[in-house]
C-alpha cells in the first residue's frame, strides 16, 4: 500500500534486491522479518522438517496456522537440519549472499553450531546480523529462558500497570504479547539504521536486542518517578466511563479537552471549581471528577455518547472488540488488511501501519509451503539434487510458480 492518490504500479519496496536469512522463532523475530519482506526484501526463513512450534497455533485449517501465516507471509521457505555438517555448509554458502540474519536463539546457541556473528563476519563482511533475546546477549541474565509474559515481569510493566487499577494487588493475566511486538519493531528499525549506515562505511555490524530494555521503554513516566523521591498522588488514570449501553474511553490530556468535556456534560462551571480548576487540582479530585462525568454518560448511549463528544473535540472511543475495531470504515479506507492465501483458504492479515508515496509496502498474496523453496536455494549455492536429497532423505519439494 502507498499514500492515497500515489499510483504504485511502477513502485518498488524500499528494501527490493536485500536478502535476509531468518532463523528466527515465535513472534519478536519473525514479526520484524515480516516487516523486512513487506518492504520488498527476500526474506528466506529456515526451519526444521517439522517446522517451528508457531505452524500448530490456532486457527488451523488444513494444517495451516493463520497465526503463523500472520508472522511469515510472504518470506520463502527453506528446510535445513542445523545439526548436520552439509545442513550447516548450506547456511555458510547462503550467508556468503545475504544482506542480513536474524536470529532469536538463547544466547550462545549459535555460536555452538558456529554460526554466531563472529564465525560469519569472516565469510561476509558486509553482513548486518541481529540478535534478539530476552536479557541481551551478555551479562549475569543472558543465559536466563525468556517469553513475553516473563518479560513483562521482570521490566516492572506489569507493577506500573497494577498501580493504575484502583483496588487490585493482584498482577494481571497475560495474554497479549507486547514485549514479543515491540521488540521485533526496535529490531527493525536498528536494522534499517545498520543498513544505512553500510551504505556509507561498506561494513557489517552485530545487533544486540534486548526484550528486557525495550519493555522498559514503555515505562516512561515510572523510569523517571524510579530515580526520585515523587510526591504520592491521584495521577489521572485514563478509563472507561459508563453509558447505558457499555462504556467508552474519554482522554483528558489538556485544558482545552477538560473545558470541552465540562461543557458536554452540562456542567461548564466546573471549568472554574477549586476542586478541578488547575491540573494538579484534577489530580487530587479526579474520582470526584470521574463521578460528576458518569452522572451525564449514564443517562445516555454509548453511540449518542461518542456523538457529544466527538462534536467538542473530546478524543473518545466506544471499547471494542478486536472484530469491531477491524470492521472500521477507516480500516477499509486505509487497505489496512491484506487477503492471503494458503493451503487453508484465504485468510486476512494486517499491513504494515504506514504508507509511503515512494515505495510499496504491503503483504505479500500467498503463504509458502513448508520446504516449498529449499530445492532452489541449495541449488542457487551450488548443491546438485543429490547432494540435496541425501540432507533428508528424500525429494524436497520444487517451488511453485
Amino acid at each position: 500500500m502507498t499514500i492515497s492518490g500515489t499510483d504504485e504500479r511502477n513502485l518498488t519496496g524500499s528494501f527490493a534486491g536485500l536478502r535476509v536469512l531468518d532463523f528466527s522463532t515465535t513472534i519478536a523475530g519473525p514479526h520484524c522479518t515480516r516487516m523486512l519482506a513487506d518492504m520488498g526484501a527476500e526474506v528466506i526463513k529456515i526451519e526444521t522438517e517439522e517446522g517451528e512450534t508457531m505452524r500448530t497455533r490456532p486457527p488451523v485449517r488444513n494444517n495451516c496456522s493463520t497465526a503463523f501465516g500472520q508472522l511469515n507471509v510472504g518470506k520463502n521457505s527453506l528446510v535445513l537440519d542445523l545439526k548436520s555438517p552439509k545442513g550447516l555448509e548450506a547456511v555458510r554458502r547462503l550467508v556468503a549472499t545475504a544482506d542480513v540474519l536474524v536470529e532469536n536463539f538463547r544466547p550462545g546457541v549459535m555460536r555452538r553450531l558456529k554460526l554466531d556473528y563472529g564465525s560469519l563476519h569472516e565469510l561476509n563482511p558486509k553482513l548486518i546480523y541481529c540478535s534478539i533475546s530476552g536479557y541481551g546477549q551478555t551479562g549475569p541474565s543472558a543465559e536466563l529462558p525468556a517469553y513475553a509474559p516473563v518479560i513483562h515481569a521482570a521490566s516492572g510493566y506489569e507493577m506500573a500497570h497494577l498501580a493504575y487499577q484502583p483496588g487490585r494487588s493482584r498482577p494481571d493475566y497475560c495474554g497479549i504479547y507486547h514485549a514479543d511486538v515491540l521488540t521485533g519493531v526496535y529490531a527493525f528499525g536498528a536494522i534499517s539504521a545498520a543498513l544505512y549506515q553500510r551504505s556509507t562505511n561498506q561494513k557489517g555490524q552485530h545487533i544486540d536486542v534486548s526484550m528486557l530494555e525495550s519493555m522498559l521503554s514503555l515505562t516512561l513516566n515510572e523510569l523517571q518517578w524510579s530515580q526520585f523521591e515523587v510526591k504520592a498522588t491521584q495521577r489521572p488514570m485514563f478509563g472507561p466511563i459508563e453509558t447505558s449501553d457499555g462504556y467508552v474511553m474519554v482522554a483528558i490530556a489538556s485544558e482545552k479537552t477538560f473545558q470541552s468535556l465540562m461543557k458536554v456534560i452540562g456542567h461548564p462551571e466546573w471549568v472554574n471549581d477549586p476542586r478541578f480548576a488547575r491540573y494538579a487540582d484534577r489530580r487530587e479530585n479526579w474520582g470526584s471528577l470521574m463521578e460528576g462525568v458518569e452522572v451525564w454518560s449514564r443517562a445516555v448511549t454509548t453511540e449518542k455518547c461518542l456523538v457529544a463528544l466527538n462534536n467538542d473535540g473530546v478524543p473518545s472511543s466506544a471499547y471494542r472488540t478486536v472484530a469491531e475495531a477491524l470492521r472500521d470504515p477507516q480500516i477499509a479506507h486505509r487497505g489496512a488488511l491484506a487477503e492471503v492465501e494458503d493451503g487453508g483458504g484465504t485468510f486476512k492479515v494486517l499491513n504494515l501501519p504506514f504508507r509511503m508515496s515512494g515505495a510499496k509496502v504491503s503483504a505479500a498474496r500467498r503463504m509458502s509451503t513448508l520446504g516449498e523453496h529449499t530445492l532452489r536455494l541449495l541449488k542457487e549455492t551450488g548443491l546438485s539434487e543429490d547432494e540435496i536429497k541425501a540432507f533428508s532423505g528424500k525429494q524436497p519439494v520444487a517451488a511453485r510458480g
